[in-house]
């Protein structure tokens, strides 16, 4: 288990509900990047499948929960993206 690796996914970890958090009280996305989302959501899944396949460990966890509130990021941009002028 790499300290760092762990270190990085609390830090994107408090990062995401706090982004929701924000889209939901704002009910607007503007500014945000859905296609930005679905990469960073590419690399969680990468990340997961080298912890299953090479190295599996506690830190598949913290990918997993990332996961979920991104989703839930992403989720609520689909929803109020017609909220926001410019957003597509």
């Amino acid at each position: 288990m790499s300290v760092f690796e762990a270190g990085m996914m609390v830090c994107f970890g408090i990062s995401w509900p706090i982004a929701a958090y924000k889209t939901y009280k704002a009910k607007c996305v503007h500014g945000k990047s859905f296609a930005f989302s679905c990469l960073i959501m590419l690399g969680y899944i990468f990340g997961i499948i080298h912890k299953l396949f090479f190295y599996t460990d506690w830190v598949i966890w913290l990918y997993l929960l990332n996961m979920l509130f991104l989703g839930i990021d992403m989720g609520l941009f689909l929803r109020y993206k017609n909220n926001s002028p410019g957003v597509k």
